[in-house]
């Protein structure tokens, strides 16, 4: 979610149709990933009792949201804006964005070392290798800005 936001609010701040164009892209991608991650939260807490509940250590998350979703990070701190970071400057803005990507990359390969599920390690690899792909495009991104404002502008 953090992720879409930052590409929302980026997007106006793009000097290129392409990178404006790249960022829509990527960020709507990201809310399917977001989309991904609930389902799968969904269908491991569908059929979970409160004894199971307990013992996997959510009884305080049973607690106060039943086994609805409540996104919060793995220390159970809530969702929160502060997490976005944008400066409204396209190159330290992209560069930002490249950083995002690689923490979720490396967030993502540190669950599939969590699980010893197939039905949950395979999206989640599958969502690892989007992270690096989108990395890459925001390194063309990069190159794409660079190359806009490197060029002489005559009015």
């Amino acid at each position: 979610m953090a992720a879409s936001l930052r590409y929302l609010n980026q997007r106006y701040t793009m000097p290129t149709g392409k990178t404006k164009a790249l960022l829509t892209d990527i960020g709507t991608e990201e809310m399917a990933h977001l989309e991904v991650i609930a389902a799968m939260v969904y269908q491991l807490m569908r059929g979970a009792s409160v004894e199971q509940i307990k013992a996997a250590g959510l009884a305080g998350h049973y607690a106060d949201h039943d086994k609805a979703l409540f996104y919060v990070d793995a220390q159970g701190n809530p969702f929160t804006v502060t997490y976005i970071q944008a400066k409204g400057d396209p190159i330290t803005d992209l560069h930002e964005d490249m950083a995002a990507e690689q923490k979720a990359r490396s967030t993502y390969e540190w669950l599939i070392n969590l699980s010893d599920d197939p039905c949950v390690i395979d999206p989640l690899r599958f969502l690892r290798e989007r992270e690096v792909v989108h990395f890459q495009r925001f390194g063309e991104a990069l190159m794409d800005v660079h190359e806009y404002m490197n060029t002489k502008k005559c009015y």
